[in-house]
């Protein structure tokens, strides 16, 4: 009695097509032929229906009762639109089974219509409506026999047959009707309700992927403003430094003309590890650790004290936890907050960044002296911000149970403090 349901739309999504290939796996070949071809599964329906009133059908043609002959076949053919109009189905095949019943009451198609029609019923309507039309359709055919007829004429000629068998005989019918029914509505309710669970598995896979897909673009984005908005700030800076000392000291300026080199090729890897991810069908790409892509907290803080900053550093309890996306994270919180000093700050003097572990809790901590303002100004390196780094560190943060704030130092200047939790390696020392 499998049903092929009616397939309206195709998969709105790759995570739905995905779901449904994997349904259409597990249903075997013969299911997946009647689900892709529904007019078969209707010409079986009947089928199976025309056995089963065969024997009905042959002794009321011979003894010419064309009208049996006649609702018989108007059952069948009703069963073919069961799909599309489930209820009116019932309905009419309720009726015509009842009126078959009257002109021939033993008959072997005795609720047989029933049951593909229950059945179609419940695969495609609600819980309680199909058990209301299964009562309503069941019990006039039930009460028919239990009050109306008495057995075969043929069991009239038995011996030893005890004075209730009538009884009893029209009550086991009445009782096997309801069940039979009951059993065809219960599995048509059981087909729904596992096309729902489907149904409900696809939406949460395809709102997983998009969700993914969210995330992905939030992460190139917070990537790429990491990438552009230092590098280019170093770069200016650089380039401004390298202008300045080009006449009076031309071995410095060939110094930071080859670290404004070294920055424009180590953002350029970068651009091009990140946009590879959009090119990427296979999946998403572990991110390169500060030292796979020729970057290090060292070189970091080099490149800065390279283009201006005054830096002095401070490591205080056990390394950092070996794990890339971790060092990774801290590396772009120390980056972004150094970006925002060399744009930002005025008269700096002092630049201190430290970091500290203890336990489970990494601390990171960047303040100046100077003074200055988060917009910038004019053609100023400070023109270059966007507003988005200090979201893009608490985002970082967050992934670690962590927390980035920001604001004016009470030594005056500028403060970032930064804390991140790892959980991943208790047994490290």
């Amino acid at each position: 009695m499998t049903e092929a349901p009616q397939v309206k739309d195709a998969p709105a999504t790759a995570a739905d097509a995905s779901f449904a290939e994997i349904a259409q796996r597990r249903r075997g070949r013969i299911r997946r032929y009647f689900y892709k071809h529904p007019r078969a599964m209707d010409a079986v329906v009947v089928l199976c229906y025309v056995l089963l009133a065969l024997p009905t059908i042959i002794p009321s043609a011979i003894d010419g009762k064309w009208l049996v002959v006649a609702i018989l076949l108007l059952i069948a053919t009703a069963l073919i639109f069961r799909r599309r109009f489930p209820l009116q189905v019932v309905l009419a095949v309720g009726l015509l089974e009842i009126a078959a019943t009257i002109l021939n009451p033993w008959g072997s198609n005795v609720s047989a219509g029933l049951w593909f029609a229950l059945y179609a019923l419940a695969s495609l309507r609600g819980r309680g409506m199909s058990l209301v039309v299964f009562v309503a359709a069941s019990l006039p055919l039930s009460l028919l026999y239990l009050f109306m007829w008495t057995s075969p004429s043929e069991m009239d000629n038995l011996q030893d047959v005890p004075e209730n068998f009538h009884l009893i005989n029209n009550i086991a019918t009445a009782v096997t009707i309801m069940l039979s029914n009951l059993l065809a509505t219960g599995i048509g309710i059981s087909v729904r309700q596992r096309r729902e669970h489907e149904a409900e598995i696809a939406a949460w896979a395809a709102r997983t992927t998009q969700l993914g897909k969210v995330t992905e673009r939030n992460r190139i984005a917070r990537e790429m403003h990491d990438v552009v908005a230092h590098s280019l700030t170093v770069m200016i800076s650089l380039s401004d430094g390298a202008a300045v000392v080009v006449k009076k000291d031309p071995e410095r300026a060939g110094e930071v003309l080859s670290e404004l080199s070294r920055t424009g090729r180590a953002a350029l890897a970068d651009m091009r590890r990140v946009l590879g991810v959009l090119r990427d069908d296979s999946g998403r790409p572990a991110p390169l650790t500060p030292l796979e892509s020729g970057h290090n907290l060292s070189k970091l803080l080099e490149g800065f004290r390279t283009a201006g900053l005054p830096l002095h550093y401070a490591h205080t309890g056990p390394g950092l936890p070996a794990d890339p996306a971790f060092e990774l994270t801290v590396y772009r919180i120390v980056q972004e907050s150094l970006t925002n000093v060399l744009r930002y700050g005025r008269s700096l003097s002092r630049v201190d960044v430290q970091v500290a572990r203890d336990g489970d809790l990494v601390t990171i901590d960047v303040f100046d002296d100077g003074r200055g303002t988060r917009e910038g100004g004019g053609e100023s390196v400070g023109s270059l911000g966007t507003g988005q780094g200090i979201a893009g560190m608490n985002e970082r943060a967050g992934i670690y149970a962590g927390i980035v704030t920001a604001g004016p130092s009470k030594r005056g200047g500028w403060a970032v403090h930064a804390e991140l939790r790892w959980n991943g390696d208790k047994g490290e020392s």
